[in-house]
């Protein structure tokens, strides 16, 4: 029997087009939620995930994006704000513009959509957001400063955003994935000198000894987002195979 907590509610994903964006708001509307999912390329999507072009750098392509969402679905109840880009380096590594290019996309986009989304949030009675966040948020990790930084800030806006919305009836919520298994890690992988040791050892860093899978992540956003987690706000879940709280030995 389909799992149907999300009937009659409207949802929004930002880079819904592919990985956890695609599985999130896939599930989503296999729990009976109307999906639209905002990305660059938002062709192709299955059915009946509904596209919509936006880039979350510029604000009137967002707001223009949003509304037009709003309008074929009739509403908005839910916004998975997860548009996000890597990036690799140490502080020294990363020129000033991929900074803000990075920052821009990663922390000012969930901004700019969330910025466009309220209004109608406002007027739902099951109002949800949750951000895609990162465990590199909490544990310091190498070769990812900018991307570390960019997530760190996710983390405390989505705080900042849950204080600020919770008397409107908007619950804010995010969840940190530990490494994914999802088409930009593995260019990250087939660009590595040798892409099967560097699998090995980003799976070796997550006691579970493998990847996280996107719907494992799509599971625990959909958790967040719906009336049944009520009472969850301000919340930071980590699906991250034990990587944040575990201290495993070596075997």
């Amino acid at each position: 029997m389909r799992n149907g907590e999300f009937d009659g509610l409207a949802a929004i994903v930002t880079g819904g087009a592919s990985g956890i964006g695609l599985a999130t708001a896939a599930l989503l509307a296999a729990r009976g939620a109307r999906v639209a999912c905002l990305d660059l390329e938002p062709d192709g999507l299955p059915e009946p995930l509904l596209g919509f072009a936006a880039d979350v750098r510029d604000d009137a392509s967002v707001r223009a994006a949003v509304a037009a969402a709003v309008d074929a679905l009739g509403g908005l109840d839910v916004l998975v704000n997860n548009a996000g880009i890597g990036a690799r380096g140490t502080v020294e590594t990363n020129p000033d513009d991929e900074w803000l290019r990075v920052l821009d996309v990663n922390v000012v986009g969930m901004v700019r959509t969330t910025r466009a989304a309220l209004p109608r949030l406002r007027a739902s009675r099951h109002a949800a957001v949750v951000n895609t966040c990162s465990i590199a948020a909490t544990a310091g990790l190498p070769q990812r400063a900018l991307y570390s930084a960019s997530k760190g800030a996710v983390q405390s806006l989505t705080l900042a955003m849950a204080a600020d919305h919770v008397r409107e009836g908007i619950r804010v919520n995010c969840v940190n994935p530990a490494t994914v298994d999802t088409p930009w890690v593995r260019r990250l992988l087939e660009a590595a000198p040798d892409p099967a040791a560097e699998l090995a050892a980003l799976e070796a860093r997550q006691p579970t000894g493998r990847l996280v899978s996107a719907d494992e992540v799509a599971a625990a956003i959909a958790y967040l987002a719906s009336p049944l987690a009520g009472a969850t706000t301000g919340a930071v879940l980590a699906v991250d195979g034990g990587m944040q709280g575990l201290r495993m030995r070596t075997p």
